[in-house]
């Protein structure tokens, strides 16, 4: 296991900044997930610390040596990609010893070493078979097998669960929460799955525009984001949000209007916020339920109705044309075109015009 630091790397593609200014801590041990869409810069970042793109600016520290200069072969990683990256004419037991081989492992280590490997991940029946012969499953398993007989520091996961369907990407996200405890390694995720981040990771790195916008435990991304790109990313759906102006409520707590003259008092102190214009009351799904017309803090018009099983999700539509979603029973009877009542039951979000969020003292 091996402490990581990044410490303000920058990276671009001609004229194209890609990452700016990236430091972060990741302690010994620890399951990280870098988070954020398409074209963010994670996928980058991983490749930085894997060796495989140049560092512009900026140092890479794993454990005590700095290896932003080093070959990747030489950092003590081990990287598993998006696609399998096996090779079809040999045996499974080939494709994870294949690089021990090239590494001059004696044989009698390489051996242990593979059945080691395909013991913690429940391969070792497909050993002598080829790649072809496997499941998408199956094979991404070997493809983590051929990374722990490296028995690195640390393991680098870029997208591995991308290519799965959904009951397979389940079964193997399960796989991987199992792995973590069997193998003591550092690990870094990227992905784009906020369920994957969610399940998997020690702490979620959320990143856009080239940036960390926030780094914290899966939970307090979720009930705490740092800004209204975090609060609509992670979350499904995305949170919901209301124009609001605010003024002062009980014990000089931030009290937000909305359009229609409803109010909503926060736990923000008014005195600790930036004046002027522009806010906004970020909500949950959860924290907004279905009542009856009038019954509420605000009626509105039921626009879809999204039946889970267990709850459904009602998107509606306010007087002043502001969207919203709401959360109902699995047997609600909610349906387009309903005038309905929307009470709050579940905290609030404030927002500023730099779609920054305000909290109070964390409970």
């Amino acid at each position: 296991m091996a402490r990581v630091r990044l410490d303000h790397l920058g990276k671009s593609f001609g004229a194209t900044a890609v990452l700016d200014d990236v430091s972060l801590d990741i302690a010994s041990g620890e399951f990280i997930a870098f988070l954020g869409p398409s074209g963010c810069g994670k996928s980058t970042l991983l490749r930085m610390i894997a060796g495989l793109e140049t560092v512009e600016t900026g140092q890479i520290h794993i454990g005590d040596r700095r290896v932003d200069a080093l070959a990747p072969g030489d950092r003590g990683v081990a990287m598993v990609f998006q696609h399998y990256a096996l090779y079809p004419h040999m045996t499974i037991f080939e494709n994870m010893a294949f690089g021990l081989r090239n590494a001059k492992v004696p044989k009698a280590e390489i051996e242990t070493r593979v059945a080691e490997a395909a013991r913690i991940l429940e391969i070792e029946r497909f050993l002598q078979q080829k790649p072809g012969q496997l499941s998408g499953g199956q094979r991404q398993r070997v493809a983590i097998g051929r990374a722990i007989v490296k028995k690195p520091d640390l393991f680098l996961f870029d997208e591995p669960l991308s290519n799965l369907d959904a009951a397979l990407r389940m079964r193997t996200r399960l796989e991987l929460a199992q792995l973590r405890r069997r193998v003591q390694a550092t690990m870094i995720l990227v992905t784009h799955d906020q369920v994957e981040a969610m399940t998997l990771a020690d702490r979620i790195v959320v990143m856009s525009d080239r940036r960390i916008q926030q780094v914290g435990t899966p939970m307090e991304i979720y009930a705490r984001p740092a800004n209204r790109f975090v609060a609509t990313f992670v979350g499904s759906p995305p949170m919901s949000f209301l124009d609001t102006t605010l003024g002062e409520g009980a014990g000089g707590l931030a009290r937000a209007t909305l359009a229609g003259g409803a109010a909503v008092d926060t736990e923000v102190p008014l005195a600790a916020l930036p004046a002027g214009a522009g806010w906004r009351l970020g909500l949950r799904a959860e924290a907004v339920k279905v009542v009856a017309p009038g019954a509420g803090l605000v009626d509105a018009k039921v626009e879809f109705v999204e039946r889970l099983g267990d709850r459904t999700l009602v998107y509606l539509r306010l007087a002043d044309g502001s969207a919203i979603t709401a959360e109902d029973a699995g047997t609600s009877r909610a349906a387009m075109g309903d005038a309905v009542g929307l009470a709050l039951d579940g905290p609030v979000h404030l927002f500023d015009a730099d779609d920054r969020a305000h909290y109070g003292p964390p409970a």
